[in-house]
């Protein structure tokens, strides 16, 4: 449950299935792109035969998060949102935009960061999405 013991807003079950699942991701360093002052905390996400890069920028409160536009990247995404509560805002950016995220990326930010605007997924959005990961 996250940080503001506010459930997310999904069939118990469902998110039961979620939490699961997110227990048997596998996670593994990756490289940050280019140097610069500011690199992001970059990690993969293994589960099943998929992969998702993550991207955390931020500490505390201040905090945006990156992943890939794939199922697995939802449903990491869906796990941060059970955990820190609602995002103050949720975006997505096309492919191709990020070397990073070739295959376009979601973006949740908490505490005021900013999230590309190319589209604005919903939660519905991403738990649909994530359905796809648990298979």
């Amino acid at each position: 449950m996250s940080e503001r013991n506010v459930p997310l807003p999904i069939d118990p079950g469902l998110l039961m299935r979620y939490r699961a699942a997110g227990q048997k991701i596998a996670w593994r360093g990756a490289p940050s792109g280019a140097k610069r002052p500011a690199r992001p905390r970059a990690r993969i996400a293994h589960l099943h035969d998929e992969e998702a890069r993550v991207e955390e920028w931020g500490q505390g409160t201040a905090v945006r998060i990156t992943v890939d536009s794939g199922p697995l990247g939802a449903l990491v995404l869906l796990l941060e949102i059970d955990r820190r509560g609602s995002p103050t805002a949720l975006g997505a950016q096309e492919a191709g935009r990020s070397p990073a995220f070739p295959s376009g990326a979601i973006v949740a930010a908490w505490g005021g960061a900013r999230v590309p605007e190319d589209s604005r997924p919903g939660l519905d959005d991403l738990v649909e999405l994530a359905r796809y990961a648990l298979a």
